[in-house]
């Protein structure tokens, strides 16, 4: 003889399923917060790898500049310092100026760059003076290179032994095309010049 449902025996099973479910509810819910704690989440990875990266890649892009900067020469400008100036002038200085010096004819010719005429006109010759130390300075393969009007100058010559230590500071000079190549001349010793070669950079 079957036994009646009751509204007890109900309220027991219905007690016991519903326990199961918010066990099972409460298990998957740590769980699933235990896995968050020990897993970044991929925003993270990435932003942490890249972090790695960028601190990695600082010691290696100082040591790229720390090259590039020993490959470009060594520049001096106006407000460089006096002794650096004075020491790259001092190697050129000869011993014997009338022995040491050689025309661009002696040279063989000069084949450098040409200024172009009407920069010529307008800002070389006697009537266009200047003091090379109010120009840039650069030194290339340990000869000093000044700037002037859009070009780099280098004398191939060394400069006399008798004319001022300083006279790079204080002479007024002025670059002169004649006959068989450039010059730089020197107003305080108008019978000398230096042979010079031209660069447009």
């Amino acid at each position: 003889m079957k036994r009646p449902i009751t509204a007890t025996m109900i309220m027991a099973v219905s007690t016991g399923v519903l326990l199961l479910l918010l066990g099972s509810v409460v298990l998957t819910y740590a769980q699933h917060g235990h896995h968050k704690k020990n897993v970044n989440h991929p925003k993270q990875e990435q932003r942490g790898n890249v972090e790695k990266k960028q601190q990695q890649a600082k010691p290696a892009r100082k040591q790229q500049q720390g090259q590039q900067q020993a490959k470009q020469p060594s520049q001096q400008g106006q407000h460089g310092s006096k002794s650096k100036l004075h020491a790259v002038w001092q190697k050129y200085r000869a011993h014997n100026w009338q022995s040491e010096h050689r025309s661009w004819q002696e040279r063989g010719g000069y084949n450098g760059y040409r200024i172009p005429r009407h920069r010529y006109r307008g800002y070389f010759g006697p009537n266009h003076t200047f003091r090379i130390y109010r120009y840039p300075l650069i030194v290339v393969g340990g000869y000093p290179r000044f700037q002037y009007n859009g070009f780099w100058f280098s004398a191939v010559d060394p400069w006399p032994e008798y004319w001022a230590d300083n006279w790079y500071e204080n002479d007024e000079v002025y670059i002169h095309y004649v006959g068989d190549g450039y010059y730089l001349y020197n107003l305080r010793y108008p019978r000398d010049r230096l042979a010079i070669i031209v660069y447009l950079k």
